[in-house]
């Protein structure tokens, strides 16, 4: 039997321990271990079939929860939202201003309490006028520049088509964690242009998105999770009677 040396085997020691605790991403496996192992896959594909799956699995969902940040034109929305295929619901924050929406197929309704309607145009209703509005479903007429630039919001193709995009060459930046839920992370330019952490269980569903430039971060969930959609009720609805305001 060959002695082994004493400093060498205080390395070998080191070294096992060390192996023992390999980070990988947000999490801890050992030496050897396949981060893939029990997963859907995805982890062990390129970065660019990894973007087309997690696509087709979110095109392919009746519906799904989106919240958090979204950055355009220079004004941040803070968004809510539960969204299927025949509409969504749920609530838009600009500039400090809360409101809510709800379409059901092509029918767009917005509410909002008063001070919404007293501040909204610049001008400001009377205070009687926005007391009538106030906790009131509007609908919002489809000709009316405010329903295009609204109804988005409650479109689930049209925020996806938009979102699930990154910028630049594509590249996979190891294995992370969303709520609890072990992801890929898949960037855009190294990250300048997006990063996207991306399901590994289950369906390869987008979990959580940080658009490109601080465009602001987007959390996924409640995939396939469908949900009614009601109509309000008559007396909670009001005919606003002319052109929303557009600011």
């Amino acid at each position: 039997m060959t002695a082994i040396p004493q400093g060498r085997a205080r390395r070998t020691v080191v070294v096992g321990a060390m192996c023992a605790l390999v980070v990988t991403g947000t999490g801890l496996t050992g030496c050897g271990e396949d981060p893939d192992a029990g997963t859907n896959g995805v982890g062990k594909l390129p970065a660019d079939q990894i973007q087309s799956k997690t696509r087709a699995a979110a095109e392919s969902a009746d519906a799904l929860r989106l919240s958090g940040n979204v950055v355009t034109s220079g004004r941040t929305y803070k968004l809510d939202m539960r969204l299927n295929s025949e509409g969504g619901s749920g609530s838009v924050t600009a500039e400090g201003v809360t409101f809510q929406l709800l379409r059901i197929g092509e029918e767009l309704y917005l509410k909002a309490d008063a001070g919404f309607w007293t501040q909204a145009d610049g001008k400001g209703e009377s205070d009687a006028a926005a007391d009538k509005l106030d906790g009131k479903y509007v609908k919002v007429p489809s000709g009316d520049p405010a329903y295009k630039k609204f109804s988005g919001f409650t479109d689930k193709d049209v925020l996806l088509d938009g979102l699930l995009t990154l910028h630049g060459s594509l590249d996979t930046d190891g294995h992370h964690e969303q709520a609890g839920t072990r992801t890929i992370r898949i960037t855009g330019d190294k990250g300048d242009g997006g990063t996207l952490d991306v399901s590994l269980e289950g369906q390869p569903y987008p979990l959580r998105l940080a658009r490109a430039g601080g465009a602001g971060t987007l959390t996924f969930s409640a995939w396939g999770r469908n949900f009614p959609l009601t109509e309000p009720e008559k007396d909670e609805t009001v005919d606003y009677g002319k052109q929303l305001p557009t600011s």
